[in-house]
């Protein structure tokens, strides 16, 4: 991984065999990232994501291997409990075209990952929600 800082905004590579979620928790804590968005694409070979089903309070994973490109990772850097949270989203399409996702919970880079973590100036902490099932915003 290697990244530059502009500003409040981080351009990070994240590189061939490279966790993502591992390189996003290194940076924001390297550079004390308390609220943040996340934005990337590139190409994954071996990603697990995740949906949330709300009537169980639970999620189910799903694992994926193989030539993927991601589409879309999307989510947050911010806190709980006053340390390091993230929460992402990610698509990734396969070789003919289909689409995969939900809820990041693991991808390794097949190629290279491109990130724009764009820097909020404050900090919003995190709380589990019972009724929920989730951690949610705490204001």
């Amino acid at each position: 991984m290697d990244y530059r800082k502009f500003n409040n905004t981080l351009v990070v590579r994240i590189d061939k065999g490279e966790e993502i979620l591992e390189k996003i928790k290194e940076v924001a804590l390297k550079e004390n990232i308390k609220l943040a968005n996340i934005n990337a694409l590139g190409a994954v070979g071996d990603f697990t994501v995740g949906v949330f089903r709300t009537k169980e309070k639970k999620y189910y994973s799903n694992n994926f291997t193989g030539d993927f490109e991601i589409v879309s990772l999307t989510g947050t850097i911010n806190t709980m409990n006053g340390e390091f949270y993230s929460h992402l989203h990610m698509s990734a399409g396969d070789t003919e075209g289909k689409v995969f996702g939900g809820h990041l919970n693991r991808a390794i880079v097949s190629a290279t990952c491109e990130m724009v973590i764009n820097i909020i100036e404050g900090q919003v902490d995190r709380m589990y929600d019972e009724e929920i099932g989730l951690n949610l915003f705490k204001f």
